[in-house]
């Protein structure tokens, strides 16, 4: 009994085992997919975000393209045959495609310095739908810049354009969003590798604006829930400033003579009842805390809300919103819409 309970003791004063992420696993199985993935987290954490960016000699990169490296391997072995057999027509058709290679880089290079680039800010999305990104090449050169391309980094999918001589070109870069909430944009690429394709010249570019992603619509949501009737007034009734109450009727038998319209009844002759029915206005309240007890996941009440938004004000209605800590009074119109959806997506 006493080892048992030393044993169990040992285990308790044991800290827990940690439990390898996909990083770690990554290590192991990959060892070259996780240095290039440090190495590009590392790399981004140091670029400064910014919506404008212009291009200069210290954030364009170069480095030569698989071509360009056979190129290279070709040029070494023809100096080689020609310093061998002393070749002069050698000599000369290895220098002039150095000299070609060369001058294509410079050429390359210059095609991105100088190069301004500007963001519009996105607009919010549900979840997993496509965003896009707005994206304007400013060329303040009095010569054209040709092949350059932009892509968000790790897509694989590139969106290429020339850009005119003190002009601009506006390109478009799609991408499908993630979970709710306020994501920051991904990390954009935009490389060229004119004249000769022996090099390659890019630029990484952090946006700094941010996208907002609304919660997915629930596709088949369930009628909006039923409205409360409130009064509108301590009286019951709507008082105009002349003295006046809203909502009468013809009088009935056994109505109580306070809710007869006395001053009516002495102007018109006629006696009239204050209807109660129709001094109150029904609001409709989308509540978290009855978007539905079988949706146990966060998430899909939130989907269920969202689609409740969009029904009501397809349909004109005046709604309010209640979530966890925060109340929203009853509306309408794009703008208290937008509101509601963003309440959803920072919950």
């Amino acid at each position: 009994m006493n080892n048992t309970a030393a044993r169990r003791a040992s285990a308790e004063e044991r800290p827990p085992r940690k439990t390898p992420t996909s990083l770690d696993r990554m290590a192991w199985v990959h060892p070259l997919a996780w240095l290039r993935r440090r190495w590009q987290h590392w790399w981004q954490s140091r670029l400064t975000p910014r919506d404008m960016v212009t291009l200069t000699q210290r954030n364009v990169y170069i480095l030569p393209t698989r071509p360009g490296l056979m190129l290279g391997v070709t040029l070494l072995v023809l100096l080689v045959a020609s310093i061998n057999y002393q070749l002069n027509l050698g000599y000369l058709l290895t220098f002039l495609l150095a000299g070609s290679a060369l001058v294509g880089m410079h050429v390359g290079h210059a095609t991105l310095r100088g190069l301004r680039l500007k963001l519009s800010p996105p607009a919010a999305q549900f979840s997993g739908a496509s965003a896009t990104l707005t994206l304007t090449l400013d060329n303040p050169r009095r010569s054209p810049r040709w092949g350059i391309g932009l892509s968000i980094q790790g897509s694989g999918q590139w969106n290429w354009c020339d850009v005119p001589a003190q002009g601009s070109t506006v390109l478009h870069l799609a991408f499908k969003t993630g979970l709710r909430g306020l994501h920051p944009l991904p990390v954009l690429t935009a490389e060229t590798r004119f004249p000769l394709g022996t090099f390659r010249i890019w630029t990484l570019w952090r946006p700094a604006a941010q996208l907002l992603v609304y919660p997915a619509p629930e596709p088949f949501p369930p009628p909006l829930p039923a409205s409360e009737a409130q009064s509108s007034g301590p009286a019951g009734a709507l008082r105009h400033a002349s003295g006046e109450y809203d909502g009468v009727r013809p009088y009935r038998r056994g109505d109580p003579l306070k809710l007869i319209a006395w001053k009516k009844a002495a102007k018109n002759g006629e006696l009239v009842s204050r209807d109660a029915q129709s001094t109150q206005h029904a609001e409709l309240w989308l509540d978290l805390a009855q978007s539905g007890h079988a949706l146990h996941a966060m998430e899909q009440r939130l989907s269920r809300l969202c689609a409740w938004v969009l029904e009501a004000e397809q349909r004109g209605l005046e709604y309010g919103l209640r979530l966890q800590g925060l109340e929203i009074k009853p509306g309408s119109g794009e703008a208290h819409k937008r509101r509601c959806l963003e309440a959803l997506a920072l919950c």
